[in-house]
C-alpha cells in the first residue's frame, strides 16, 4: 500500500537547512497497523507530513496504492488526501461553531457529496465511535475523549484506506486512551490501514509493528511481539 524510496526532506529559511528525513525507505502493507517512535525532533512528523501528503519531500519516491505520487500537484495531492487518507490529530482540530454532526460532514463537502448522502455517512460514521447521541452539540459540550471520537469519525467518514494518527491520545487521561485506541484498532481489524504517531511505549504496544527513528532515520522496525489486544 505504502512503499517509500530513499525519502529526503530539507527544510530551509535564509540561509540554514535542516535535513529533517535522511533518505528513509519503508514498506507498509494494506490492513499493516504501524507506530513510529522517537524522540522530538526525530522526524517521526515530518515522515507523517510526506506520507499523508501535507507536505512535499525534497528527494525520493513514493508510490501509493500502487500509483507513483512522488511529482504530483498539490492539487493533485490534495484529492488524493481527501479520497484516501483519513487524519487524528492531538489537538482534534474541530471547528468550534460547527456542530459535532457539521464537523464530521466537512470532508464530504470537500469531496462534493450531495448534502442527503453526507447527512447518512456523517450519522453511520458518529454511531461506529458511539456517539449518535451527541450529534447537535458543540465541541466545548463534550469531553476530550468524546471529541478525539468525533474526530475519528471525520477521518473515517471517507472511507479511506489509511488513516494517519499523529498523537491521538496525547491530551488524554489513561482510561479515555484505552477507549480511543479500541476504536482505533478495531477500525484496524476492519481492514483500514492505521499509521500511528507517538512517544508513548504504551500506546504503541496496541500496533502490530513498531517503527524507531532517530535523527531522521529509521533504526529499527519489529514486529511487536506483547501486544496489547481488546
Amino acid at each position: 500500500m505504502i512503499k517509500i524510496e530513499n525519502i529526503v526532506k530539507v527544510y530551509t529559511t535564509g540561509e540554514i537547512s535542516l535535513t529533517a528525513l535522511k533518505g528513509v525507505s519503508l514498506n507498509i502493507g494494506a490492513g499493516e497497523f504501524v507506530s513510529i517512535m522517537g524522540p522530538s525532533g526525530c522526524g517521526k512528523s515530518t515522515l507523517m507530513n510526506v506520507l499523508g501528503c501535507l507536505d512535499k519531500m525534497t528527494s525520493g519516491k513514493y508510490i501509493l496504492n500502487g500509483k507513483d505520487i512522488s511529482d504530483l500537484t498539490d492539487n493533485e495531492l490534495a484529492e488524493i488526501r481527501c479520497r484516501e487518507i483519513g487524519f487524528v490529530f492531538q489537538s482534534f482540530n474541530l471547528l468550534p461553531r460547527m456542530t459535532i454532526l457539521e464537523n464530521v460532514e466537512l470532508p464530504m463537502i470537500y469531496a462534493g457529496i450531495p448534502k442527503k448522502e453526507r447527512r447518512e455517512k456523517a450519522l453511520a460514521a458518529l454511531e461506529r465511535v458511539d456517539l449518535s447521541n451527541r450529534i447537535k452539540h458543540r465541541p466545548n459540550e463534550i469531553s476530550g475523549g468524546q471529541k478525539q471520537r468525533v474526530a475519528i469519525a471525520r477521518a473515517i467518514v471517507n472511507n479511506p484506506s489509511i488513516i494517519l494518527a499523529d498523537e491521538p491520545t496525547g491530551n488524554l487521561d489513561t482510561k479515555v486512551t484505552k477507549e480511543i485506541m479500541k476504536i482505533i484498532q478495531k477500525l484496524n481489524d476492519d481492514g483500514t490501514t492505521v499509521l500511528l504517531v507517538t512517544h508513548e511505549a504504551d500506546v504503541a504496544k496496541y500496533s502490530k509493528r513498531i517503527i524507531h527513528m532517530l535523527d531522521g532515520e529509521i533504526i529499527d522496525d519489529n514486529k511487536v511481539i506483547d501486544r496489547v489486544v481488546f
